[in-house]
């Protein structure tokens, strides 16, 4: 039986990562990476997702995206998987799994925390010490956003163009930003919600979206569990 699609909030942004199983290499060469590319940009297009960032590492990879419809989100990222893998599988001469499991994903409070997002991916490959500059890294956005190539994959979120004025200004303003860095709470406080599927932002925010889900987008506190009368209504 197909697994059903994950919902998403239409008009949302989120925070994707979708990690090789056991750590394993999802991309070997360029031509891997480059294939990647191509699968997200038409999968993206047929299921109305905005895609704002990304990067390629060895074993995952990192998403920012808008989608636009409730289920654009997994289906887009079902349909990559399942041609990714085969292809993968095929060129590698392997077969079963590659990707571990379903993807994670957190809601972004764009207004707050999508550059600090679209900062933490570009950083990605600096942070793993795989080169010195995030502009040594061919595979992420950083390149579109700084001025060094359009990149068609790329639709910059509406939050990005607060900037500046002018293409020039804007290039010069991200690529200050990056470089300037994070905290170390700013990465934690990204890393943590990423892979515990909650959400980004201040406490009105994240309290909106679990009216809207009726799911738990923060770190539980000691008491009552989040959510206990809903989940007894549905038992």
């Amino acid at each position: 039986m197909a697994r059903q699609a994950r919902t998403a909030l239409p008009g949302y942004t989120y925070h994707v990562i979708q990690r090789g199983n056991n750590h394993q290499l999802i991309f070997v060469s360029d031509a891997d990476r480059r294939e990647m590319l191509a699968l997200l940009f038409e999968a993206s297009r047929e299921h109305a997702v905005a895609i704002h960032s990304y990067v390629l590492m060895d074993n995952h990879l990192h998403l920012l995206l808008t989608p636009s419809t409730q289920e654009g989100l997994s289906k887009m990222m079902q349909q990559i998987g399942r041609s990714y893998v085969l292809r993968f599988n095929k060129r590698q001469g392997r077969s079963g799994t590659l990707f571990e499991g379903r993807f994670r994903s957190a809601l972004v409070q764009s207004e707050r925390y999508l550059l600090a997002c679209m900062a933490y991916i570009d950083l990605n490959p600096v942070r793993a010490q795989m080169v010195a500059q995030p502009q040594d890294f061919a595979w992420s956005s950083y390149a579109h956003y700084s001025g060094g190539l359009s990149d068609r994959l790329i639709t910059p979120h509406p939050h990005f163009f607060n900037l500046g004025n002018t293409p020039f200004s804007r290039e010069k303003a991200y690529q200050e930003l990056v470089h300037a860095g994070l905290t170390a709470h700013q990465q934690t406080q990204i890393t943590q919600t990423l892979l515990k599927n909650h959400a980004l932002g201040d406490d009105e925010f994240v309290l909106s979206l679990e009216k809207k889900t009726e799911k738990r987008l923060h770190a539980s506190k000691a008491g009552r569990p989040f959510g206990a009368k809903s989940l007894n209504r549905n038992q």
